[in-house]
């Protein structure tokens, strides 16, 4: 391509690179976003919630999903406002009835620091980010040369960044899990 169809074929696979981030960022912030800022501790408390039960739960397949509790939430703010059931998602441990665990809130949900919630959020976030940032990878490379560029090392680089992303995820989950263990 020269002149002027080559400016627009870059231009259009720099603005379709930009678009793939922004738009992968968006999701991020929109699906695991605010559980994963919740279950790191970004920002204050939100509030406490007293234990009523916790028990192992199961996702739709079956498989284990981590302790989750059940209790009565008092919002930090406005001093011990109304009270309202919630559920304390992928809990740290089996907390007793009656005790108190500060969280933080997302989606209707509670959260605490857990090993298991950093491992599978974590995992949840990369897998989401990593076809976005492959295909804007592949779309910068076109803008850069000025026409389509083979996409294959893109592939194997996304399927080698989801095999890194489940095992760092798997061990930020472990090293969390064990410092909340002895902390």
């Amino acid at each position: 391509m020269r002149g002027g169809a080559g400016g627009a074929a870059r231009g259009a696979a720099a603005l379709g690179s930009v678009a793939t981030l922004v738009l992968a960022v968006w999701l991020v912030w929109l699906l695991p976003g605010p559980q994963l800022a919740a279950v790191l501790g970004f920002g204050a408390v939100d509030g406490v919630v007293t234990i009523a039960e916790c028990h192992e739960a199961a996702d739709v397949e079956g498989y284990a999903a981590g302790t989750q509790c059940k209790g009565r939430y008092t919002p930090a703010r406005g001093g011990g406002g109304p009270q309202e059931e919630i559920l304390l998602e992928t809990a740290a441990e089996e907390h007793r009835p009656g005790s108190e665990v500060e969280v933080r809130t997302a989606h209707g949900k509670a959260y605490e620091l857990s090993g298991f919630a950093v491992g599978n959020l974590g995992v949840a976030t990369g897998l989401l980010l990593v076809p976005f940032l492959a295909l804007a990878a592949w779309l910068g490379a076109c803008a850069r040369r000025g026409e389509a560029v083979d996409g294959g090392g893109f592939v194997l680089a996304a399927l080698a960044a989801m095999v890194a992303v489940v095992v760092l995820g798997v061990a930020a989950g472990l090293i969390v899990g064990l410092l909340t263990a002895l902390f």
